[in-house]
This record gives C-alpha cells, sequence and structure tokens, in this order.
C-alpha cells in the first residue's frame, strides 16, 4: 500500500533519490543495495529501476545534481562586485553551509565521489576541476590586478583552496562536528586567511596572496 511519503502528489524520482542519500551515508555505497534504497524510500523494488537503470546512475545524479549548483554559485559568485578574499569566504561559506543543511548528502559526495579513488572517482575528474578552473580564474583576475601576488599558481591555489575546505569538511563527517556558529565562521575565515594570506610573516603594507 503507497504511504503518504509516496503518493501521487510526491515525485517518486526524489524519494528514491533522498532515501539514497541516507543508505549511502548510513552504509557506504559499495556496501548497499537497491533494494536497501527501496526499503528507505518505501517504494517496490522495480520502482526504483523504473528511474534508474543501477545504483551507481543513482549516486551519478546525486552527484552532477549538486556539482552543478555548485558550479552555479562560484560563477554568480565570481560575477559580483567583491574583492578576490570576499569572493573566496563566499564560496567557502556556501560549500561548508551546504555541509551543515545537508550533511549526508554532503559526506556521500565528499566520500564516495571527490576523494574516491576508485573509476567512479575518476569518471567525475573532469566535472571536479571544472570548479578548481572557475576558482583559479577569480585568482588569475585578482593576480593580474595586483590584490594577489604570483608565487603561486592560480590552479595550485585553487587546488589548495578546495582541498583546504575538504579537509574540513571530511573532519566533520568523522565526528569532529563544529559545537557552534561562531566555530563554523571561523573555519570560513580560516582557510580564506591560510590561502590568502599565507603563514610567512610580512609587512602589513606589502600585498597578500
Amino acid at each position: 500500500m503507497a504511504t503518504a511519503r509516496t503518493g501521487s502528489g510526491v515525485d517518486k524520482r526524489r524519494v528514491i533519490l533522498d532515501a539514497a542519500v541516507v543508505v549511502f551515508a548510513r552504509r557506504g555505497f559499495h556496501a548497499c543495495r537497491v533494494s536497501d534504497i527501496a526499503d528507505e524510500a518505501q517504494v517496490a523494488y522495480g520502482l526504483v529501476y523504473h528511474y534508474f537503470r543501477s545504483k551507481e546512475e543513482v549516486l551519478d545524479t546525486l552527484f552532477l545534481e549538486r556539482w552543478n549548483v555548485l558550479l552555479e554559485v562560484i560563477s554568480e559568485i565570481d560575477g559580483r562586485d567583491l574583492p578576490p578574499r570576499e569572493k573566496l569566504y563566499a564560496i567557502g561559506g556556501f560549500i561548508m553551509d551546504s555541509y551543515r543543511h545537508d550533511p549526508d548528502l554532503m559526506k556521500v559526495i565528499i566520500v564516495e565521489v571527490t576523494r574516491a579513488a576508485n573509476t567512479f572517482g575518476r569518471t567525475h575528474l573532469g566535472k571536479i576541476r571544472e570548479a578548481y578552473a572557475l576558482i583559479a580564474e577569480i585568482v588569475a583576475k585578482a593576480q593580474a590586478e595586483g590584490s594577489f601576488k604570483r608565487k603561486v599558481t592560480p590552479q595550485f591555489a585553487a587546488l589548495a583552496f578546495y582541498g583546504a575546505i575538504e579537509q574540513v569538511l571530511t573532519g566533520w563527517i568523522f565526528d569532529q562536528q563544529p559545537r557552534a556558529e561562531a566555530e563554523v565562521e571561523q573555519a570560513k575565515q580560516f582557510v580564506v586567511e591560510t590561502i590568502c594570506g599565507g603563514l610567512d610573516a610580512a609587512p602589513a603594507s606589502a600585498a597578500t596572496v
């Protein structure tokens, strides 16, 4: 019997995707089965295959949905009339806040895709690198206008910036949750300062990276 969760007024495809997030986050992508997704979604096993050919396609869909949103946000932030540091802060803030709003989904994306050294992770390298390229453009423009120094390539700066954010999120995923809003805000500031300011002492009048 259909439940309220899967009634005619509900997007069953969305219900299945949301259930997959829960199952993937709880059990890990490789340990779960399509039947586990169906059970969590409270739908018939065959309905999952009506919308998706495999659990790999489910994970593909979850990743691409979220990653395309990130790409759009980075482009939108870059279009704002903001100093480069503030642009990077806004990007880092969006990613960290995304974890706070939907920790299971971000756990799945980080653990099963962006940090995965398996075939699935490699399949999406091109898409992942699109985000690095957009961040690198922000750095390159800042270097061209003299806001950032040129000792580090834009590509490496982008990789280090996103990598620092992902490492913070990985720590949160493995039971080191931020205890308060202030701790989250501090993490955003620390990432930007580490990448943009660097750790070397410099005269106050010197340009920062």
